[in-house]
């Protein structure tokens, strides 16, 4: 997991770092610390969400791992399986 605000590092700077991780690849999916949920990149809610509660993930199954479920809005097959406990 990697986190979009760390202490001591300007905001700039850390989104010139993220940035560049996905472009490599090394980032694959984003989430929300607080509401512990994951999502696409270019999902809408997840534009909306502060710096500080955002963290990045490199694939489903680290974000899984981590405690965070799918997001409704660009995950829905996967949330519906998660809700339905599949």
């Amino acid at each position: 997991m990697i986190y979009h605000n760390l202490p001591g590092t300007p905001i700039l700077e850390r989104s010139r770092q993220i940035k560049a991780l996905i472009r490599h690849g090394s980032v694959g999916l984003a989430g929300n610390k607080r509401l512990k949920l994951y999502g696409r990149l270019d999902c809408g809610s997840g534009k909306k969400m502060k710096c500080e509660n955002r963290v990045f993930f490199a694939d489903e199954q680290e974000a899984v791992g981590a405690g965070y479920r799918p997001c409704g809005h660009c995950l829905k097959e996967k949330y519906h399986a998660w809700k339905n406990g599949v």
